[in-house]
């Protein structure tokens, strides 16, 4: 086998065009307030192109980030936000402090973390066990947010991802469709030709002054082929919580409708908003019902830890004797369940409460254990740890436009926070001034990978897989970096 068809098998394995730049001294303190140790720089012992193989054949991903997380505490969201009152959040710059080293198409890449529940619901021959295992996997693929404050970079237009895991089964997508609106398209497959995921995101921003809420709009769908099912859905409402002042945290809110359209069945998900003392932190509950809308089971348990279900009646008996007070079994805390480290901040709820757990319950999900030192590269999943990871030889077969290739963000994570500052802001410029050469000539901009058309589930507008990506013609892509 050539090299080429090794690093194949390896990878088969939004910033503002109008931003004035005002923010760019904050952009170049960062590098300032940073304290980083050289020889700690990849605390795996391997240069950021190595990996390693297992006996078995199967590529080991890294488990660490070539260099540790800097801190926040100097600065302040407010410091900038303050100055954009009235403006459009998509349309402001903030410094790369408020960052992780990670594109926005490479966090819609984590919802395949919890891939085994796709293979679980393709595996299932009972529709309502199908049902369970697609309601965990739309659970699963928000798990990932828990402690991430920081902010993946904004996909330049054309900007790319592709990621192919063969132990896991999938291979997957990505284009950042439009600019503005920024839209992010995305297409997967199963390696067994047993599902497709796909679907748009598009991120609408509000600012309420003590937080910011992203509502993640744009259509989920997820096919499984053996059973010619297809599922709908949209996110969550996504909200940061004390960009005034005191100690970022997130939560999740709003309901989740997920719809058989082959059957019939629904499952209805509300992510629960805080509420008084932080009560309600984190909890999902909901219902399957059937296409006669009877109530086929319920769901219960927490965005951060795990997902139950159990029959309705047994949820309104156990309801009801906790209202009168009866006995409440509470389901131990899992090792690989982290709990917060901070909780005397300031307006930040108690998350030390654990699911109330009802007697005969199933398991549906749950959390992935993080890495020992997640707290030190930006609260991330060791499936996020592995996105931006870059072989030696690999720049041979991906797209040139590829995240991996993004200097501000290969800079970032290697620590190099004065060059990814710079790289940034030139790579803004250059959105800016390609943009308006195409408004000079009047040219329009042309997608590469996915076009504009219909779900056909839905009969809502999408943006659609265009096939062809995996032939590896890349001779018309654009130069974007």
């Amino acid at each position: 086998m050539n090299s080429e068809e090794e690093f194949y098998d390896a990878v088969t394995g939004f910033d503002s065009d109008n931003s004035s730049g005002d923010f760019s001294e904050a952009n170049h303190k960062v590098a300032e307030m940073l304290d980083l140790d050289p020889h700690q720089s990849n605390r795996t012992g391997k240069h950021n192109g190595e990996t390693e193989i297992q006996e078995n054949g199967i590529k080991r991903h890294r488990t660490s980030l070539p260099a540790p997380m800097f801190s926040r505490s100097d600065f302040s969201v407010w410091s900038i936000l303050k100055k954009c009152i009235g403006l459009e959040l998509s349309k402001i710059t903030m410094p790369i402090v408020f960052n992780e080293p990670l594109s926005f198409l490479q966090r819609i890449t984590e919802y395949m973390e919890h891939i085994y529940l796709i293979n679980k619901a393709c595996s299932h021959a009972d529709p309502l066990e199908r049902m369970q295992a697609v309601a965990a996997f739309a659970v699963s693929a928000v798990a990932s947010q828990w402690e991430r404050t920081g902010k993946p970079f904004n996909p330049l237009l054309g900007e790319t991802y592709e990621l192919t895991r063969e132990d896991l089964g999938f291979r997957f997508i990505s284009e950042q469709v439009s600019h503005h609106p920024p839209i992010s398209a995305f297409y997967s497959e199963g390696l067994n030709k047993d599902f497709i995921f796909h679907g748009s995101i598009y991120p609408k921003l509000k600012f309420w002054g003590k937080s910011i809420e992203a509502e993640p709009r744009g259509t989920i769908t997820l096919e499984l082929l053996k059973h010619n099912e297809a599922y709908t859905w949209t996110n969550p409402t996504c909200c940061v919580h004390n960009v005034i002042i005191g100690k970022l945290w997130l939560e999740q809110y709003g309901t989740v409708e997920i719809v058989n359209h082959s059957t019939g069945d629904k499952c209805v998900l509300n992510f629960k908003p805080c509420g008084l003392f932080g009560k309600e932190l984190h909890r999902v509950e909901g219902y399957i019902q059937d296409k006669n809308r009877k109530k086929l089971c319920v769901i219960y348990g927490k965005w951060t830890e795990c997902l139950w279900c159990t029959d309705p009646t047994t949820y309104e008996t156990y309801k009801k004797n906790e209202k009168r007070g009866g006995e409440q079994k509470k389901l131990k805390p899992s090792e690989d369940v982290i709990k917060s480290e901070n909780d005397e901040a300031d307006d930040m709820p108690d998350v030390q409460d654990t699911v109330q757990f009802i007697p005969g319950s199933k398991l549906l999900w749950r959390i992935n254990c993080r890495p020992p030192n997640s707290s030190q590269m930006y609260n991330f999943t060791s499936f996020a740890v592995s996105l931006n990871e870059l072989e030696k030889g690999m720049e041979a077969i991906l797209a040139p436009t590829d995240c991996r290739l993004r200097p501000d963000i290969r800079n970032m994570e290697n620590g190099n926070m004065d060059v990814a500052s710079k790289e940034k802001e030139r790579l803004e410029e250059k959105q800016r001034a390609a943009r308006k050469e195409r408004a000079k000539d009047e040219v329009e901009w042309h997608t590469r990978w996915f076009h504009q058309g219909t779900n056909p589930y839905t009969g809502t507008s999408d943006w659609l897989y265009s096939g062809g990506y995996f032939d590896r013609n890349f001779s018309d892509c654009p130069d974007i970096y």
